[in-house]
């Protein structure tokens, strides 16, 4: 009998691990984090600084991220818990199933939000600032305003998205370098091809919902089209960190050029495949593209 109460223990500990990870959307923290660390180490190499003589700085901008990133999440979960429900991807998520109570979700999304905040000011100004504008803009604007009022939801989230790596330099170098801002436009410009992809895969969710993504108000075409000229708008931004060497220029056009291919390929084709093509597409270029920023940053480095 013990045995089972033991089993039934660990069961629920792990049902509620997964439902805290789920609830502060932990795939999007990942991605965050890699953008996050590629700032710092841009920010080390540009400035000539040693990884050593920075430890602290580096535990505590990732630290700060990674909790404000987490907090602002959650609050999103709260806030889209009417439209979860009805969604397949989000409808086990605890927001909906009730297994965490409405006062703890918000208790942990402003308790993480302010504990990040505070370890981010201890950085830099600058990086404290960042991050708590970049956390504004996700909750307010974008949950709050626009996810349900305008297709324009995608770009203003994309201002959240891209502060990771802003707040990774100014945790090093408070004085925002063209570089910063380099990576900056990077992630706002990847989003919005990656989410639209997202949103064509989805689009009879959204329109159930009500949400007003591109593809349920202008149709696929035009969408498509979008997806395009976002991707086409990339394609400059690596000859900007010429710094970091000829064979990081050609690894990254490559990569510009292979997603533009990826969506010309059967353009006019079935409309699913080709947006979970681009969207795959998209995970993969975001990681390999800010690995190889790192790699070739710490190349410099040591």
């Amino acid at each position: 009998m013990s045995d089972l109460t033991s089993i039934d223990h660990s069961e629920k500990k792990v049902s509620v691990f997964k439902d805290f990870l789920s609830l502060i959307k932990i795939g999007i923290i990942h991605s965050n984090m890699l953008t996050a660390f590629t700032g710092i180490v841009l920010a080390l190499f540009y400035n000539g600084l040693s990884i050593q003589d920075y430890l602290l700085e580096i535990l505590l901008a990732l630290m700060g991220v990674w909790l404000v990133i987490a907090g602002s999440t959650t609050l999103n979960n709260y806030i889209d818990r009417d439209i979860d429900e009805h969604m397949e991807r989000t409808k086990n998520r605890p927001t909906v199933t009730g297994s965490f109570s409405p006062t703890l979700i918000l208790t942990i999304g402003f308790v993480f939000l302010a504990i990040g905040s505070l370890l981010l000011f201890q950085t830099s100004f600058s990086a404290g600032i960042i991050g708590v504008m970049g956390s504004f803009v996700y909750v307010v604007l974008y949950s709050l305003w626009t996810k349900r009022k305008y297709t324009l939801n995608t770009v203003v989230g994309s201002f959240s998205g891209a502060a990771p790596p802003l707040i990774g330099w100014a945790a090093i170098d408070p004085d925002l370098h063209f570089f910063a801002w380099v990576l900056f436009f990077i992630m706002f410009i990847w989003q919005p091809p990656h989410f639209l992809a997202l949103a064509m895969k989805k689009v009879e969710e959204y329109r159930r919902v009500g949400i007003p993504m591109l593809p349920v108000v202008y149709g696929f075409p035009m969408t498509k089209r979008q997806i395009l000229l976002w991707v086409i708008s990339l394609f400059p931004l690596p000859f900007l960190l010429s710094a970091l060497g000829p064979v990081f220029i050609g690894i990254a056009t490559v990569l510009n050029i292979t997603w533009l291919v990826a969506g010309l390929y059967k353009f006019n084709g079935k409309d699913g495949k080709w947006a979970n093509r681009m969207f795959i597409f998209s995970l993969n270029y975001l990681t390999l593209l800010f690995l190889s920023i790192i790699f070739f940053s710490l190349m410099q480095i040591f």
